[in-house]
């Protein structure tokens, strides 16, 4: 009896003990919540907000798009990946898998993060596409974190990188339209709370406080079936002839639109770029003494002047022509030459007679109302003025040299929008990039006489002829106007007679002038040096198939059946 009342005994202090230690834990329980929850409670609550990070959210980046709604820059949707070095230790199983996916470097990686272990921020990449950010999601790596951003993707590539430019990597314009433009481009950010863990995982989005806007999107003038047609034959002659580079413009002559402007050598604008230069427009930035490409205008100084008429003669015989000291050459004696004679065989002699015939100022303002030495803004940074001076104006020599294209320097740019004031009846009419400008337009200025110009326009049909210095340049159901230019090379003060700029300025149809276009080719090295056997041919592979794509009147054919007509009408 006595060993039962004892074990009862001892199981009664087990129980009242183990019933103490219970009360004595939830007393300390409830006073550690009383303490924390009123003594503690501001500190606890700062540590809480601790957790919580303002994050930004990236404005998307307007898309620039073609005259027919083409895209030609776009932003698509993808991540930063970061990670706390710190705070994480990756597996070699797990290093090897966010390798793979990124497509990054194993022991590039590894090496990375080993040498990061004190920091609390790395980017393991940046501009990752949304697939391979999800994929690695998916794997649930543990302390990667996932930051959303934009990526701008190029469709056209190198075919309009000159045009569009290209951003950064933080998406900030830096060539092109994207530099130019890219206020207008670039969208407001938002801003959203998130809560983090230690390691900054996320967990979840606590309050969104500002949406973030779109950029402005942008219609170019550029048609972007000119604009590759431009490129692959101006890429292709660059290297048939083995020239260091050259440049495409072409303009549509009853807007000032711009359809395409082409660089060679370019550059891809979706990867890195190695070559410096290739990024370079020289269509804007390159000025260059434009050679015999400046005789029409020089001829429109004349007429002008009322001192020439298109019949009046010009004698050229020997071939030479002595002027301050100096001898100017054609390639042959031409003999007697009308003025249309002049531009066909491109008499540098002709238009040094009539240079120095005419007031001093004459062919220089001439120039000057064209618009060079101003720069013609089309919203494309680096564009050069280039140079037009007339303090050396009393010099024989130098009066007649501005007239057959040296002592000046032009952009192709420049003489583009100089010769779309012939072609367009002696307008100044703007050159555009933007399609929105049109819409802002204000009336052109009439700085030369129509008449004037539309005598000088047959002058330069003779140059496609095919006894013309453009002859390559000539289209078989289309006449075009045109003008050849073959400049030396200015190197260390000398004129380099091996090396050469070459142009080619053609209009088409003449009857009703829709395509201006205007190719530079520099130093070519392959033998032909001329511009109208290295730039009248590209020129002819480019309007042949422009015209055909926009759907342009034949003009040739009409006239034959026009002169068919008469004969027909004559004979009844």
């Amino acid at each position: 009896m006595n060993r039962v009342r004892t074990m009862y005994s001892a199981r009664g202090w087990r129980h009242y003990l183990f019933l103490g230690v219970l009360l004595f834990a939830g007393f300390v329980l409830l006073a550690r919540i009383i303490f924390l929850g009123d003594v503690r409670r501001v500190f606890l609550q700062s540590a809480g907000k601790s957790a919580e990070k303002v994050e930004t959210l990236p404005g998307i980046r307007g898309n620039i798009v073609d005259r027919n709604g083409e895209v030609l820059a776009l932003s698509t949707p993808g991540y930063s990946i970061s990670v706390n070095p710190a705070q994480t230790d990756f597996t070699d199983s797990e290093v090897v898998k966010i390798a793979d996916t990124l497509g990054l470097d194993k022991r590039a990686l590894d090496l990375s993060l080993s040498k990061s272990q004190k920091k609390s921020f790395l980017f393991i990449s940046r501009k990752v596409s949304r697939e391979k950010g999800m994929a690695l999601q998916a794997s649930g790596i543990k302390g990667l974190k996932y930051e959303p951003e934009y990526h701008r993707y190029y469709p056209a590539a190198e075919t309009t990188s000159h045009v569009i430019g290209k951003t950064n990597i933080d998406g900030i314009g830096t060539e092109g339209l994207e530099l130019s433009l890219d206020e207008e481009l670039r969208g407001n950010p938002g801003e959203k709370i998130v809560l983090r863990d230690l390691r900054g995982g996320f967990i979840r989005d606590l309050e969104y406080k500002a949406i973030p806007e779109f950029g402005s999107d942008i219609r170019l003038t550029i048609d972007m079936n000119l604009q590759f047609i431009a490129y692959k034959e101006l890429k292709s002659a660059i290297k048939s002839h083995r020239a260091k580079s050259g440049s495409l413009i072409m303009l549509d002559v009853g807007s000032g639109e711009m359809l395409a402007m082409v660089n060679q050598p370019s550059y891809n604008p979706n990867e890195g770029v190695v070559d410096i230069a290739s990024m370079r427009n020289r269509a804007v930035t390159d000025v260059y003494e434009p050679g015999s490409t400046i005789k029409p205008f020089a001829i429109l100084a004349a007429l002008e002047a009322e001192e020439y008429e298109a019949d009046t003669i010009v004698d050229t015989s020997p071939g030479t022509f002595q002027v301050s000291g100096h001898q100017i050459n054609d390639p042959r004696d031409y003999g007697k030459l009308s003025l249309p004679g002049i531009i066909k065989h491109s008499s540098n002699v002709g238009i040094a007679k009539i240079a120095l015939e005419l007031p001093k100022y004459s062919i220089y303002e001439i120039l000057q109302r064209a618009g060079l030495g101003q720069r013609v803004d089309v919203h494309l940074p680096g564009e050069r003025s280039g140079q037009l001076v007339n303090d050396k104006l009393d010099i024989g020599i130098e009066r007649a040299a501005l007239a057959y294209g040296y002592g000046l320097t032009v952009t192709p740019l420049q003489l583009a929008s100089a010769y779309l004031r012939i072609a367009s009846g002696g307008l100044a009419r703007r050159v555009s990039l933007l399609r929105r400008e049109r819409e802002y337009a204000q009336k052109p200025e009439q700085v030369y006489l129509e008449n004037h110009t539309h005598s000088v326009m047959q002058m330069m049909e003779l140059v496609a002829s095919s006894e013309g210095t453009g002859r390559f340049a000539a289209l078989e159901n289309y006449r075009v106007a045109g003008k050849t230019g073959t400049a030396q090379i200015l190197k260390k003060g000398r004129y380099e007679s091996s090396s050469h700029n070459v142009w080619f300025v053609g209009i088409v149809p003449v009857s009703k002038p829709r395509l201006l276009i205007i190719t530079v080719v520099n130093d070519p090295q392959a033998g032909m040096s001329g511009g109208g056997t290295v730039a009248a041919p590209i020129f002819a592979r480019v309007a042949r198939h422009s015209l055909r794509i926009l759907g342009v009147e034949p003009d040739k054919k009409s006239l034959i059946l026009s002169q068919q007509s008469q004969e027909r009408l004559k004979q009844g």
